[in-house]
């Protein structure tokens, strides 16, 4: 396959709905290059006694509406292009649900499963002393993502905390509960994914309980989504991880499968085994024949090799940038319709932004005040794309970029260019 360059991808959506809205090259030129890039090299002493070099990023795309916002993957794939894409992507992102942030993204090269709790901590810990110049409450706030979770940002609020000498739990978002994290958050980008599949299905008037789901993916985002897809009378018939995937063509068990996961760290789905279940691969489980394919993995998921061979009738984008320019292109002309990943999967940065409010303010809401919210935005968010892009007979994804970019470039223009 042909290697993508995902910032590729930003400038190509960027530079089309930016035409559509009529702005000159000069409104936008800003918003096609990241505020700031660091790249830092970690020290970590391993459990060993040797010394190992990490090396890491954190990108600052746009401070323009707010704060920058976003996550931190720890990944072997980790690189500073797709690090770039990914603070982008939030940007947009935090424009199309309205959130007052920027957006922000770090990563640090590693494969976290083969690294011991100490050494993580270490690593979390370095690495945040290093980036600590740039993030902070009112700067730049960190959250969870690929590689990462709940106790790696209770890390880095600790750290932060530890180095400015007091208290301070808004540097992040995603931490443990007892540490100022939000009800609702682990589960928020799944069930953002879930309130989205079911305002998509309702405007094509597909009855759910008629619905068949394939989920590629079954992280924390993904097992959510088939849960409550599974709850909401869906049939999931294939769902996979980086093992392989499995297809019931009755529907799968998906409580079943979750408790499994859950059940023990090294549980993949190629080792699941009960009656009649097929094994397939990530690849077949993209081309299965469903009414919506999650993609919920890793970017570049379907592309211009596979995307002719795509059966469903709707995408939703749980991944960031799962989707090809060159795919997008084929599935537009077959008809298939793709909710972009700026919209489908901004639960979880919504959520991030309860999570933030309840800190700076000293509040704490419960799980039912939060999701209430959620669904509130999400379904605004929602409406406001599909709107525009019935108004102007563009794709969801061009819509919800012709919102996300205009909020983003008139916010640039009008606080202007300093000095």
């Amino acid at each position: 396959m042909k290697n993508y360059n995902p910032y590729d991808n930003v400038l190509s959506v960027v530079k089309n709905a930016a035409e559509i809205l009529g702005y000159s090259k000069s409104e936008y030129e800003a918003i096609n290059y990241p505020e700031r890039e660091l790249k830092v090299y970690i020290p970590v002493i391993m459990d060993n006694g040797n010394v190992k070099v990490f090396e890491g990023y954190r990108v600052q795309h746009s401070t323009s509406r707010g704060p920058a916002k976003g996550g931190i993957r720890y990944h072997p794939s980790v690189n500073l292009d797709e690090v770039k894409a990914l603070a982008a992507w939030m940007t947009f992102k935090c424009a199309v649900v309205n959130i007052p942030y920027g957006g922000g993204k770090g990563g640090v090269i590693c494969d976290p499963s083969l690294l011991s709790d100490t050494e993580l901590r270490r690593l979390t810990r370095r690495y945040t002393a290093m980036i600590a110049p740039l993030i902070g409450p009112d700067q730049d706030i960190p959250a969870p993502d690929v590689g990462t979770n709940a106790n790696v940002m209770g890390w880095i609020m600790d750290t932060y905390s530890m180095l400015k000498g007091h208290c301070i739990p808004g540097v992040v978002t995603g931490k443990p509960i007892a540490l100022g994290g939000a009800l609702g958050r682990k589960e928020a980008t799944g069930k953002g994914v879930a309130i989205t599949a079911l305002n998509t299905l309702d405007r094509l008037k597909i009855p759910a309980e008629e619905c068949t789901a394939a989920i590629q993916g079954m992280g924390n985002v993904g097992s959510t989504t088939a849960r409550l897809f599974y709850e909401s009378s869906m049939k999931v018939t294939a769902v996979s991880d980086v093992s392989g995937g499995l297809y019931l063509e009755e529907g799968l068990d998906i409580p079943d499968i979750i408790r499994y996961l859950e059940s023990g760290k090294k549980n993949m789905l190629c080792d699941y085994k009960k009656k009649n279940i097929r094994h397939i691969s990530n690849q077949e489980l993209l081309e299965t024949e469903v009414t919506i394919l999650v993609p919920a993995a890793l970017e570049n998921q379907i592309n211009g090799q596979n995307a002719d061979k795509i059966k469903a009738r709707i995408i939703l984008e749980a991944a960031n940038g799962p989707t090809t320019i060159e795919a997008d292109e084929i599935l537009n002309q077959k008809g298939t319709v793709i909710v972009p990943d700026i919209l489908a999967n901004a639960g979880g940065v919504v959520v991030s932004y309860f999570e933030w409010v309840q800190n700076i303010q000293s509040v704490s809401w419960d799980e039912k005040e939060v999701n209430t919210h959620l669904e509130k935005v999400m379904n605004h968010a929602f409406r406001s794309v599909w709107d525009i892009a019935v108004e102007k007979q563009v794709t969801l994804r061009t819509g919800a970029y012709l919102i996300a970019v205009k909020r983003t470039v008139e916010a640039k223009k009008m606080r202007g260019i300093w000095p």
